[in-house]
């Protein structure tokens, strides 16, 4: 009885969710604002913590954002890397490679230090500081890509930079939480850290990546072809069961399972069942990515919020945007040659999302850091990811602009 609750209250869920989130995407369709952002506020709106709350039968709410609601919320992330990976071929994965680990690694490395700094001026100890820090060190590209997507942007050096740069930056991050969450677990603490240990965790999920890559790239599209697979939806199958394979693979090492699926997708761009693939993924995201959106949203509890949360949260949202569009963006600039495409790939950066809550719950769940200051880590991922598609919008609309004026003076 127990499970067979368990399964009406995930499918009432989802249907809600869904639902809300398109309807918002068509309110914001009409306003001419980011349509992620409309899927995205139509979690909060129906959330738990919001209407949802109002709605309660048998003592249950009626949208209760349980286990299994995210799970599908974490298929609609690989779904979405997996799109993202199609669109960027190995060779010029591997071209960007200088220019994308330069911005991926500083759009770590800053924002961590940054942190690290402010927070324990700010009276947090060590340990509490660099989990905070650790949390702003991950970037959430899946709204980005949206949002160039809409655009038709997703091919320009911009976009290849933004996605390369924070596979880059999620790896990192990875590695930077799996140092932190075993001081966070370990009795000797901070003091009990050794360097190289560090170094070892961290080249240890870049070499994973690496193999990944390479092994997806050589067999993956010898696998996955038309002459081996011929039965209606074969292709399409089997390349969903190897993007939600390798997502398997990566999640079991430590890393983000999101990276799994990118490295499948990168390998599949130039395979022949490209279009099929393509044309197949492209239908399951119509469902699966505003779901994840809109997950996203319901989940921002604000109600425990007060005037010393919201000081602490407006410190860390100023650090977690400040750190990325300078971080990235700068280096961006130099290696782009264009300011404008420069400052896009800071702000398409800004964004935090699962990492950034990951690292709030190993926090509370160790008893190291508060529930204020697991509230202001969620307010700042909130905040970041309902800026940044705005913000980029904003900058493609000006550009569309300042084409349409010169257009028009020739």
């Amino acid at each position: 009885m127990v499970a067979e609750a368990s399964f009406i209250q995930t499918i009432i869920g989802v249907g809600i969710l869904l639902f809300a989130a398109k309807l918002m995407a068509e309110l914001f369709l009409r306003l001419k604002l980011p349509i992620v952002l409309g899927e995205l506020l139509a979690g909060m709106i129906v959330g738990p913590f919001a209407l949802g709350s109002f709605f309660v039968i048998d003592g249950q709410h009626l949208l209760h954002i349980n286990s299994e609601i995210r799970v599908l919320g974490e298929i609609g992330a690989i779904v979405i890397l997996f799109m993202a990976g199609l669109e960027m071929t190995p060779k010029e994965f591997i071209r960007g490679g200088k220019a994308s680990f330069t911005i991926g690694t500083l759009g770590v490395v800053i924002p961590f230090f940054a942190g690290l700094v402010v927070f324990q001026m700010f009276g947090f100890d060590a340990l509490q500081s660099m989990l905070i820090a650790t949390a702003l060190t991950a970037t959430s590209i899946a709204i980005s890509i949206q949002v160039l997507t809409e655009f038709g942007k997703i091919k320009t050096p911009e976009a290849r930079l933004i996605i390369g740069a924070a596979v880059v930056d999620d790896i990192l991050a990875i590695a930077i939480l799996s140092v932190v969450s075993s001081i966070a677990g370990s009795e000797a603490g901070i003091e009990g850290i050794e360097i190289t240990d560090v170094v070892f965790t961290i080249l240890e999920v870049l070499g994973f990546f690496a193999i990944m890559l390479i092994v997806a790239v050589l067999v993956i599209p010898r696998v996955i072809t038309p002459k081996l697979w011929r039965a209606k939806g074969s292709v399409e199958g089997i390349a969903t069961a190897a993007f939600f394979g390798a997502a398997a693979l990566a999640g079991s090492i430590g890393l983000s399972p999101i990276v799994g699926a990118f490295a499948v997708g990168m390998a599949l761009s130039t395979a022949q069942v490209f279009e099929k693939i393509e044309s197949y993924v492209s239908k399951i995201g119509l469902i699966f990515a505003p779901l994840f959106f809109a997950i996203i949203g319901a989940q921002v509890d604000l109600r425990s919020v007060n005037l010393e949360i919201l000081m602490l949260s407006g410190v860390i949202i100023v650090i977690a945007i400040v750190t990325k569009l300078f971080g990235c963006g700068l280096p961006a600039m130099l290696f782009l040659k264009n300011k404008q495409q420069g400052m896009r790939v800071g702000i398409g950066m800004i964004s935090r999302g699962e990492v950034g809550l990951i690292v709030a719950g190993v926090g509370v769940t160790a008893e190291i850091l508060t529930s204020e200051v697991y509230s202001t880590i969620v307010i700042m991922v909130a905040v970041t990811t309902i800026i940044t598609p705005i913000w980029l919008k904003l900058e493609y609309r000006k550009e569309q602009r300042q084409n349409a004026t010169s257009s028009s003076v020739t």
